[in-house]
């Protein structure tokens, strides 16, 4: 009787490292959405204490659904994912593709509407949009690769 042999596909370790990192940086997204929800206005102080809270959540509360919408699929698809990388799922592609489908969104309509009353719009915080749109952009690719080279089950 013949054996058959198992083979073992090793998780390399960028994975980890790509995984840990999206998890711990996907999770300051999702405190602050879970904050601004919960309309925690220390949290907002300790974010931006030269603003006023109740100002910013002004500006978020006239935000169309749609664009609200966008900003918890951006949120939550990207911190599944993350999940989703680390446990070797092939889902996880599927989740960063809505995570950045939800980012685009909801961060063009920002880009579009303006800054929030009392922010400023310039140096890093002007870039810090595009800069999350690249990074969903960025963990969907290395997803979708993973997945292509049958690390993502």
């Amino acid at each position: 009787m013949m054996m058959e042999e198992v083979q073992v596909t090793r998780t390399p370790k960028h994975l980890w490292i790509v995984g840990i990192v999206s998890l711990l940086w996907n999770s300051v997204g999702a405190t602050d959405y879970v904050m601004t929800r919960q309309r925690n206005l220390d949290w907002f102080r300790s974010m931006m204490p030269d603003t006023d809270p109740n100002a910013i959540l002004a500006y978020i509360d006239s935000f169309p659904l749609w664009a609200q919408a966008g900003w918890g699929f951006g949120v939550w698809g990207a911190f599944v994912g993350s999940i989703l990388l680390l446990m070797r799922s092939r889902w996880a592609v599927l989740s960063f593709g809505l995570s950045l489908a939800g980012a685009v969104i909801s961060l063009g309509y920002q880009l579009m509407r303006g800054p929030p009353p009392g922010v400023p719009n310039e140096g890093a915080m002007a870039l810090m949009p595009y800069f999350i749109i690249a990074i969903a952009a960025a963990l969907f690719y290395y997803a979708w690769r993973q997945r292509a080279n049958g690390v993502l089950r």
